[in-house]
């Protein structure tokens, strides 16, 4: 008979895109082979607090699912040889085996390396990538440095702290030129994220950035078109088709990336096989300098010139049915419920 696996999904988090990780485990718990694994709900709240879920998925879906009657708090242990989820009852502490630990969670504090190291340090195997790629990718700064070392073009930008002197980055921007872009260093989803148009706009966009994170980096504007690519694996890489970000206007911002209210994707992108192959190659270069494993989606901006220049990594996107990720993987030929199984496979493999 197969083994059957237990797996702690992890949900929520205390972050501002707690929303979005609900929407996300819903799909991966929806779709997970019943017959191969069993899922330890785990959600955290926007607290911070860690509760072992045992309801209907459908209040993950609507957050209503923090309540007495489907949660109990609990925590992983860090003892290495156990591999354990703590239920931690009024009548004692409980324990489920656990046999890879996936977080779906989005953000700070969950997709930046945090929950990582917690899962790594209980020595528990861990789907998707580790604590020091997270951190890296999550840092728009140092990921942008890393890929620039592996000799892919990276945009113009420079990183300002609080106290930071505003008439140098007022030097920086009037150097770039406008429109250009200014975001948190640490965040996603577009969280934070302006496109500023003149320069009496740019004091308000760091000062809203500023809002996300401690540091805030100025960037300049790339002319052409996002392009995405997923990719899968560990040593061996295949990746999903690229597909390509149409806008009406404006960015690609937590708005648009979540209703596709003036924007739309195609997958695949409407690009030639050569130039598609170019991205897919630089993708993978982006994931081994960044050191992913298990799986990630890289973007890139491909501009009129056909030159390709990088943007950022997520280490966790978005994992619904409909987002991005699954569906270059789809259009590749994997469905949502094949890729789950290969990255889980690829965790439980370590």
């Amino acid at each position: 008979m197969e083994k059957k696996y237990n797996i702690a999904i992890i949900f929520g988090g205390c972050s501002s895109e707690y929303g979005v990780s609900l929407k996300s485990a819903y799909s991966v718990i929806k779709a997970l082979d019943r017959k191969r694994y069993f899922p330890l709900m785990t959600g955290i709240s926007m607290d911070g607090d860690w509760f072992y879920f045992n309801g209907d998925i459908e209040k993950i879906k609507n957050d209503t699912w923090l309540n007495e009657k489907d949660c109990v708090p609990a925590a992983l242990s860090p003892d290495r040889k156990r591999h354990e989820l703590l239920l931690l009852k009024e009548t004692g502490v409980e324990a489920f085996k656990v046999d890879a630990v996936f977080p779906v969670l989005h953000g700070r504090n969950g997709e930046d390396g945090t929950v990582q190291g917690l899962v790594e340090l209980a020595g528990i195997p861990l789907v998707g990538c580790g604590t020091l790629s997270s951190a890296l990718c999550m840092d728009k700064d140092r990921a942008h440095k890393m890929a620039a070392a592996a000799g892919v073009r990276v945009p113009m930008a420079m990183v300002i702290e609080k106290n930071g002197k505003k008439k140098e980055v007022k030097d920086f921007a009037g150097k770039i030129g406008y429109p250009l872009y200014v975001k948190p260093v640490k965040a996603g989803s577009s969280y934070g994220v302006s496109r500023v148009l003149l320069e009496e706009e740019l004091e308000e966009a760091v000062n809203i950035a500023f809002q996300y994170d401690n540091q805030v980096i100025v960037e300049e504007n790339i002319e052409g078109f996002e392009a995405g690519c997923a990719v899968l694996g560990n040593e061996t890489l295949i990746t999903g088709e690229v597909d390509e970000i149409e806008l009406s206007g404006g960015f690609f911002d937590f708005t648009e990336k979540y209703t596709l209210k003036s924007s739309a994707i195609h997958v695949p992108a409407r690009i030639s096989r050569e130039t598609a192959e170019e991205i897919k190659e630089t993708a993978k270069r982006i994931y081994k300098a960044l050191g992913c494993r298990g799986f990630a989606r890289v973007d890139m901006f491909l501009t009129p010139a056909g030159e390709i220049v990088f943007n950022e990594v997520n280490t966790i996107p978005g994992f619904t049915e409909h987002s991005r990720y699954p569906g270059m993987m789809r259009t590749a030929g994997y469905s949502f419920e094949n890729v789950l199984e290969k990255i889980i496979e690829l965790a439980l493999r370590q």
